[in-house]
């Protein structure tokens, strides 16, 4: 299918439209992104198509959870690129409110969880899941959504999300999806459009040091002996501050130093100014 894809800017057009599906007794699966859509977004609007009778993407870069101005200012927005991208996907609309849409005035109310999220991005970008958790939530609400499809990039996102809907008694199921990655291992994210080209090849040198750090976890080894080592080869790879590179519990993000239950090793590093996140299941000796 390559025809355009409907985009639906208010929430009256949104829910007269998911009304109809709801009467026919269609599913609806939903995709929420801030634009900037890449292939491991595409995979999650497949996923969708594959598992539901209808399909929304929305597209909305979310001021709530950018601490920082000068990364919300700089986030790419290609909203028309984006539509171009999805159309041979077959999904049935994009949802792409704005600002005022989305927090009129006298908006007050925040979405924030005590647990999960004081540790890795919680703990470096204050206020983050914060939004994160009200945008979902509100989003959740709007689309009607039987399910919702979220990437494993953002594992410590999709706990988060997780916890949300079940504490609030949303009724949306929350999907994860693998990580989709290039040729060179560098995980998918809009982000990567900021890296100049000489930052591009420096990058996928994270998840080598990640993929060595787990090997040397599943041949018995501890973080506490594998880290020096690697925090020295991001270094020397050109990477800048290291924001965290742990081993947490699959489950709920408790901080281990072998892998005694599931597991995933999580990164998030700076380079030439671009911070980029990873993580990867790990195996137990």
């Amino acid at each position: 299918m390559t025809s355009s894809v409907p985009i639906i800017r208010k929430l009256e057009d949104l829910r007269a439209l998911t009304k109809t599906w709801k009467a026919k007794g269609e599913t609806i699966g939903v995709v929420p992104t801030m634009g900037a859509l890449h292939d491991g977004h595409l995979s999650l609007a497949r996923a969708a198509r594959a598992e539901t009778d209808r399909v929304i993407v929305t597209i909305f870069i979310n001021p709530k959870q950018f601490n920082n101005p000068d990364d919300l200012k700089n986030y790419p927005r290609t909203e028309h690129e984006d539509a171009r991208k999805l159309a041979p996907v077959g999904i049935d609309a994009i949802y792409v409110p704005d600002g005022a849409q989305m927090y009129p005035d006298g908006f007050s109310t925040t979405v924030s969880l005590d647990a999960l999220t004081d540790v890795l991005c919680g703990a470096h970008r204050p206020g983050h899941f914060d939004g994160v958790a009200t945008v979902v939530a509100k989003l959740l609400l709007q689309t009607s959504a039987d399910q919702a499809f979220f990437g494993e990039k953002d594992y410590q996102q999709l706990l988060i999300v997780r916890r949300m809907a079940r504490d609030l008694d949303i009724c949306t199921t929350i999907i994860g999806c693998p990580t989709i990655r290039e040729m060179d291992g560098l995980a998918l994210s809009s982000r990567n459009l900021l890296l100049s080209d000489r930052a591009r090849v420096k990058a996928p040198a994270l998840i080598e040091v990640m993929q060595k750090i787990a090997k040397g976890l599943a041949a018995d080894e501890t973080m506490a002996a594998l880290t020096p080592a690697a925090l020295k080869q991001l270094d020397n790879a050109g990477f800048g501050d290291v924001d965290y590179l742990e081993l947490r519990a699959a489950s709920d993000l408790s901080l281990l130093d072998a892998p005694t239950e599931p597991a995933r090793l999580f990164a998030a590093v700076w380079l030439a100014g671009v911070r980029l996140i990873d993580n990867i299941a790990v195996s137990s000796p």
